[in-house]
């Protein structure tokens, strides 16, 4: 790696496909990769894998579904901290041993794959969540990639178009006794 590679993230939330294209756009994404276990979205069908699969590439956008290795919502019990499947309605972000997940070979060629698209285009993440500090994301996915690979660079795109590094997430979430909550 001789320029540093440069990784985006944003969630869909419950903006217009034409907001989110716009943040895209705005940021010089050329490949969105969908992390979401389940590519669906009940209240915002635009957000559907196929409709994305079909929309994003007219507007210039690669879509990768990544959701099987890089989602936040394993499909195996021993992966969850209570060594069973949550219930529906579960808090997902604390149920997961993202650790575990960390070392399972599927997620690590996720991010192998992920990474190879980052080096021949500018690339985002894509979940649901808004706010990355509510987003596996975060806590799984950009975790592992700044432990494991701390010259790639991480940079949270939040709905009203602000940008910053994943270190100043580290620094409000996840550091002990940092106060919880949003982070801007």
């Amino acid at each position: 790696m001789d320029e540093p590679i440069i990784i985006f993230t944003i969630g869909h939330s419950n903006h217009s496909l034409q907001k989110l294209a716009q943040l895209l756009k705005e940021n010089g994404i050329a490949a969105l990769v969908d992390v979401r276990s389940a590519p669906y979205s009940r209240h915002f069908p635009w957000f559907n894998k196929e409709h994305l699969e079909f929309e994003l590439p007219r507007l210039g956008i690669e879509y990768i579904y990544a959701g099987k290795a890089l989602g936040g919502r394993p499909d195996d019990p021993s992966l969850y901290k209570k060594r069973e499947m949550p219930t529906e309605g579960a808090d997902y972000l604390h149920e997961v041993d993202y650790p575990a997940v960390m070392k399972r070979s599927y997620f690590i060629k996720g991010v192998e794959r992920m990474l190879e698209t980052a080096v021949q285009k500018t690339t985002a993440l894509m979940c649901s969540e808004e706010d990355p500090a509510d987003c596996h994301r975060h806590h799984l996915i950009t975790r592992y990639l700044l432990d494991e690979f701390p010259e790639v660079e991480i940079h949270h795109i939040r709905g009203d178009g602000t940008v910053f590094n994943a270190h100043q997430i580290v620094k409000k979430v996840d550091t002990p006794n940092a106060t919880q909550g949003k982070l801007f």
